[in-house]
């Protein structure tokens, strides 16, 4: 298991990233000063030590507080970015809720989708991991402030601002 010990054994924490401080094996030892890790498919950055594939800001908030949260949030959005006022300890349905737009959606605005049997705009969110429906619409410039509104009121501070 690793601990905030050896975090900090191995790595220096600056500039909002991890730093090699020491090395496992000698031959790495061309790491002591670099910037830890890559920037993985998933767009997290992260970092390969003691056998594992980490991620950059779970070992970064080990460093930090000393324990590790089930889920941490990236409050931008923004993977890369680790500062520390941009992470958060979130369950997994807090986690969910700052979710980006889905690739598919047609309507540009996360809750807003066409409800071909009504021809309108419906919006729908998740609340207490329940589908709540919100209302219809003819006017999609409508269904989107509602839709706002709604993940505001019911999703407060985890809601991904705007669209």
């Amino acid at each position: 298991m690793i601990t905030q010990e050896i975090v900090k054994h191995y790595f220096e924490f600056k500039d909002d990233c991890l730093y090699w401080k020491n090395v496992v094996h000698l031959n790495q030892s061309k790491l002591i000063g670099q910037k830890a890790g890559f920037i993985h498919l998933t767009g997290y950055r992260h970092i390969t030590f003691m056998g594992k594939q980490h991620k950059s800001h779970r070992l970064i908030w080990l460093y930090v507080y000393g324990y590790l949260p089930k889920e941490i949030d990236h409050i931008n959005g923004n993977r890369q970015d680790n500062r520390l006022e941009n992470l958060r300890e979130v369950t997994r349905s807090q986690n969910q809720l700052n979710k980006s737009l889905a690739k598919n959606n047609t309507s540009r605005t996360k809750g807003v989708s066409w409800h071909k049997k009504s021809k309108s705009w419906t919006v729908r969110l998740s609340v207490n991991k329940q589908s709540k429906n919100i209302g219809y619409f003819k006017d999609l410039e409508l269904a989107e402030l509602v839709a706002i509104e709604a993940r505001n009121k019911y999703h407060g501070n985890y809601t991904k601002i705007g669209v």
